[in-house]
């Protein structure tokens, strides 16, 4: 699959199978994750991949009750260290999501980015040290839905030549 057609594939699943994820696939995700540019290459990303299903339950719940977070495999937590990048160390974290999210669709995986939750309560249930960050959550899945497309405006409308307003030429 191209790179266009995996983001263009890509969906928020919030309905999972019981199925299994293979071990080597989360291995493929991780890896990609793992690849992701860093702002000076610091990498300060951290990555906790939960699938005991108490811990799940207690991190759906700590995340506004999305309880279909559960419901998943597996929950893969982003953790940030903001002493290894202070001022990038969230953003570097959410570019190495995005790059397991869209591995994740390539191997025919669902997920959907979860940022609300309540970081506090997570780091307590993972156990996770007071000068780390959590970023961002994930579930991952074998998806028991197909959501159709969502809508999005037209690049006519979000991109401009070389100064603010200025219509492009495509």
């Amino acid at each position: 699959m191209e790179v266009l057609e995996v983001v263009r594939k890509r969906r928020s699943i919030r309905r999972y199978r019981t199925e299994p994820v293979a071990s080597e696939d989360l291995k493929k995700m991780l890896e990609a994750a793992r690849l992701a540019p860093s702002a000076g290459n610091r990498q300060p990303w951290y990555f906790i991949v939960v699938r005991d299903a108490e811990i799940k339950r207690k991190l759906a719940e700590a995340a506004a009750h999305q309880m279909f977070i559960a419901d998943a495999d597996v929950i893969v937590v982003g953790v940030s260290d903001p002493r290894r990048s202070p001022r990038w160390h969230d953003r570097d974290l959410m570019i190495a999501m995005e790059h397991l999210i869209l591995e994740a669709t390539e191997l025919g995986y669902g997920t959907c980015w979860i940022g609300a939750f309540n970081e506090d309560r997570v780091k307590e249930i993972l156990e996770i040290p007071e000068e780390y960050r959590v970023v961002a959550l994930t579930p991952v899945g074998v998806p028991d839905e197909s959501p159709p497309p969502r809508p999005r405006r037209s690049l006519e409308e979000i991109v401009f030549q070389d100064k603010w307003g200025s219509k492009t030429k495509f």
